[in-house]
């Protein structure tokens, strides 16, 4: 069992930044991919990004040179730190674990941990 706390959200105005961190109940070499999804209202929930357990990343393309993750093992966390924000960020975004390899990793199948999601909240 994993447990995924994420947290970090909060309100910017277009152009700021945050820093999310997903931090996880076990060692995360453990966890072969963890993923940021994100959900606005009235919108399917849509990967964001993704780090493997060999430090692969992945990043759908609209977030794509504004959005970093990383990983500190010692401290079983993911960060995905968001510069350059938009309005079009806001949503609800969740960090999200699975023990195995996914063929899509910035698909939600597959992820058998979820957090409960941290607010982003990007005013014009």
């Amino acid at each position: 069992q994993v447990h995924v706390a994420d947290s970090g959200g909060g309100s910017v105005p277009t152009g700021g930044s945050l820093r999310l961190s997903c931090r996880l109940s076990e060692d995360t070499l453990g966890t072969n991919c963890v993923a940021w999804f994100r959900q606005a209202q009235g919108t399917e929930r849509e990967g964001v990004a993704t780090i493997s357990s060999d430090g692969t990343t992945t990043y759908t393309d609209v977030v794509k040179g504004r959005f970093t993750l990383s990983r500190d093992n010692d401290k079983n966390t993911v960060y995905l730190q968001m510069n350059n924000l938009k309005p079009e960020d806001t949503a609800m975004y969740y960090c999200a674990a699975s023990l195995y390899t996914l063929t899509h990793p910035l698909t939600p199948v597959g992820y058998d941990y979820w957090g409960q999601g941290t607010q982003v909240t990007v005013s014009s």
